[in-house]
């Protein structure tokens, strides 16, 4: 079991225990953490609860995660946008609410439920789990990811990431107006001492750098891209979070009560460059920015 414990802050005073919980622990389901309630592996300051209790200021909620049992993750009619795709990489453009992988809570629906349908044929390196996956975006991130379809591309495309030369741009809406028109973010990044589910600007956390240029500026937020030296989990989340500009609609480092009304987390991968692990020259994709986020923009403009 995986053990996780929380300090209930006034943002989420009376929330109910499993609308909490599904919003931090953001890869479950509701019904997932419903089970977990009913299988009395939720606590609140040492007690049982109900899946409508409601939420008190400092309250202690603990959380058993069972652990990850060894699955056959059956392959799924789902529709993929494949970008490109030769028989080493496949290059995909993910929807914003696709989970990359299966996970205690998700175990269908996710990127490579479909793509072990589309493909057989990808690389095992990361195991049943995680077929193919080279790095991942969060579940409400949109935009380009490359998959490895052997071993040897696998592991070629992973030293890339490793020693940052993988290109990795995104766009990003962010709470306020910035000011600098560029800036960079050098804090490392690692768990949250106190809230596990959460990254965390930490002392002795791995090397993390953002990259950011303002795009446009509006009333309430402001348009930017993001380039990756690092690949941190929640980076640019964590990052813009530390300089007073968290990512319009983030439900966990974002404000308390957002300023601007948006369909969730707005975030994409807009552009992913890499060297083909075959023919050895620079290959560069992107994706154009999906609907709900050109909507937003143009209500911002307007």
């Amino acid at each position: 079991m995986e053990l996780i414990r929380l300090s209930v802050n006034e943002e989420f005073v009376d929330m109910r225990i499993d609308k909490y919980l599904s919003e931090v622990l953001t890869d479950k389901s509701r019904s997932f953490i419903q089970e977990l309630i009913d299988s009395k592996n939720v606590l609140v300051n040492e007690k049982n609860i109900k899946s409508s209790y409601k939420l008190k200021i400092n309250d202690v909620v603990s959380v058993e995660l069972p652990e990850a049992t060894n699955l056959q993750v059956e392959a799924e009619n789902i529709p993929l946008d494949i970008i490109y795709e030769d028989k080493d990489v496949i290059v995909v453009n993910k929807p914003q609410g696709m989970v990359v992988h299966p996970a205690p809570g998700n175990y269908t629906g996710t990127l490579v439920n479909a793509l072990l349908f589309h493909c057989k044929d990808l690389s095992g390196i990361n195991g049943v789990i995680r077929p193919g996956i080279v790095h991942r975006i969060d579940k409400d991130t949109s935009g380009v990811l490359v998959i490895a379809k052997n071993d040897q591309s696998h592991s070629f495309l992973s030293k890339q990431l490793k020693d940052h030369s993988m290109k990795r741009e995104y766009i990003a809406l962010v709470e306020g107006r910035v000011k600098d028109l560029k800036g960079t973010v050098n804090a490392p990044i690692g768990r949250h001492p106190k809230e596990r589910i959460k990254m965390a600007i930490v002392e002795d956390g791995r090397e993390a750098i953002t990259h950011y240029e303002v795009i446009e500026v509006y009333d309430k937020c402001t348009l930017i891209k993001c380039n990756l030296e690092t690949g941190r989990t929640h980076q640019i989340r964590v990052h813009m979070a530390k300089i007073g500009h968290p990512l319009v609609g983030d439900p966990v480092y974002g404000f308390k009560k957002q300023k601007t009304s948006t369909n969730g987390q707005m975030l994409h991968a807009r552009v992913l460059g890499f060297i083909h692990p075959s023919t050895k020259e620079y290959m560069e994709f992107s994706s154009e920015l999906p609907e709900y986020f050109q909507e937003a923009i143009k209500k911002l403009r307007g």
